[in-house]
């Protein structure tokens, strides 16, 4: 085993750096695994891995490096693009003409439509997706969909880790061309293993991705069920993040027949609580190296109407077909947008992903800690908005304690809740011309 490769692996763990994208379990043959998944969820070496092993696992590893700039030119050329959204051939507003598939997606069901568009006109035999886990309901887990139900079964977003790539190996044992949906980091890594040319990933024809803001450990459900007196979280029997009518609700049931329900947003109180620290330096808000990526469109021309609307990005050539055919064979409901409004919609997100995760980067290789290398930094921002990221940090440190997540949990979530939007509210409002400031 080269001593070197893993000290390096393991450095990666050590720093913060490891997004839990799988890649390093699915490439190992066993000989490294996520050590308790209800816990921190982290890969570890449980066997001797030979050098070139390990030499593969870090050139998968998106959480070590993936140049940016580079990566945008191989994959898209001279295809317009910005540092915040990455390549684009056209921006949309839209949603699924399917009222089913619309209804039981996480905003407008467009990631959900297309994968089974694709696979009811046999162009893929199936698609990676996320999904709850079968044997235990409180868990995701990745598996391969072949057909619409099981695409449905896995619609909305999971907002606690996931490890898609760690079915790397029956990725590439399938006997088809396949579609691929996974988070930033997950993504990355199946485009630094296309880029290599490993086998495993030849049969992927399309790759698509939600929006990333942040994960939530496991924890974050735990203590949401204690909040509500319930202390054993191994009788969950269904859990969702997207629950109802856009913009959804976190819903849990239980196998005693109670459920427990709070809305989208006032369930957000969760994310300074239990945050993966990842999350925090993770720049890439749109999912930049997908054929096409989605997110809520959020503005309240759309959110006060409910149903769901969806913001898309058609980033390869592609990706743009594709969203062009669909609509013109009724499947998608499509409204161009320029960019200034779609950067406008996310100005949170930019703001927390594209200043904030490297602001918080430069503190860390201040202090010591080793940072990822994405091929590119954004410096140069105002006082203000340093300052601001010192308040948010030091935030994020005290109610990530121990103490601060027990206090929380003897409040009633739905207190909680209302107060916690009730603060966001009156922070976007008070930084906005901060986080808005040359955007």
């Amino acid at each position: 085993m080269s001593a070197k490769n893993s000290e390096q692996f393991r450095s990666v763990v050590r720093n913060g750096m490891c997004n839990r994208c799988g890649s390093c379990v699915g490439l190992s043959n066993g000989q490294i695994r996520f050590d308790n998944k209800e816990g921190r969820y982290l890969p570890r070496i449980v066997g001797t891995p030979d050098e070139e092993t390990m030499k593969l696992v870090l050139s998968a590893c998106s959480g070590r490096a993936f140049n940016f700039p580079a990566q945008r030119e191989r994959l898209f050329g001279d295809t317009p693009s910005h540092v915040y959204t990455g390549a684009f051939r056209s921006l949309h507003i839209g949603y699924a003409e399917n009222q089913q598939i619309r209804s039981q997606a996480a905003s407008g069901g467009i990631l959900s439509a297309m994968l089974i568009y694709l696979l009811r006109n046999k162009h893929i035999a199936g698609a990676v997706v996320l999904g709850m886990s079968k044997e235990k309901p409180w868990l995701t887990a990745p598996f391969i969909a072949t057909t619409e139900e099981e695409i449905l079964e896995a619609a909305q977003s999971k907002y606690i880790l996931s490890s898609v790539n760690e079915i790397l190996p029956e990725i590439g044992a399938f006997d088809g061309k396949l579609a691929y949906v996974g988070l930033p980091g997950q993504v990355q890594s199946i485009r630094l293993l296309q880029q290599q040319g490993h086998p495993w990933v030849k049969n992927i024809e399309y790759i698509f991705g939600p929006f990333y803001g942040n994960t939530l450990h496991f924890s974050s459900i735990k203590s949401f069920l204690r909040s509500h007196g319930e202390k054993d979280y191994q009788q969950i029997k269904q859990l969702y993040f997207r629950y109802g009518e856009w913009p959804g609700n976190m819903r849990v049931e239980m196998k005693n027949g109670k459920a427990y329900q709070l809305k989208k947003f006032h369930a957000n109180y969760l994310i300074p609580f239990h945050i993966v620290k990842n999350s925090l330096i993770c720049t890439d808000l749109a999912n930049e190296f997908t054929d096409v990526s989605g997110g809520d469109a959020w503005a309240p021309v759309y959110e006060e109407r409910g149903k769901g609307f969806s913001m898309i990005l058609a980033r390869s050539e592609k990706g743009e077909a594709l969203i062009r055919q669909m609509q013109a064979d009724g499947w998608l409901n499509l409204t161009p947008i320029d960019l200034e409004t779609s950067i406008t919609m996310h100005s949170h997100g930019y703001d927390l992903k594209k200043r904030g995760s490297f602001i918080r980067m430069s503190w860390m290789r201040l202090v010591g800690m080793k940072t990822p290398d994405y091929g590119y930094r954004l410096s140069g921002f105002g006082l203000s908005r340093y300052l601001m990221e010192a308040v948010i940090d030091l935030l994020f440190l005290v109610l990530g304690t121990w103490p601060a997540r027990r206090a929380v949990e003897l409040l009633p979530p739905t207190l909680i809740g209302n107060l916690f939007e009730k603060s966001r509210i009156f922070w976007k409002k008070s930084t906005k011309n901060i986080k808005r400031q040359n955007l």
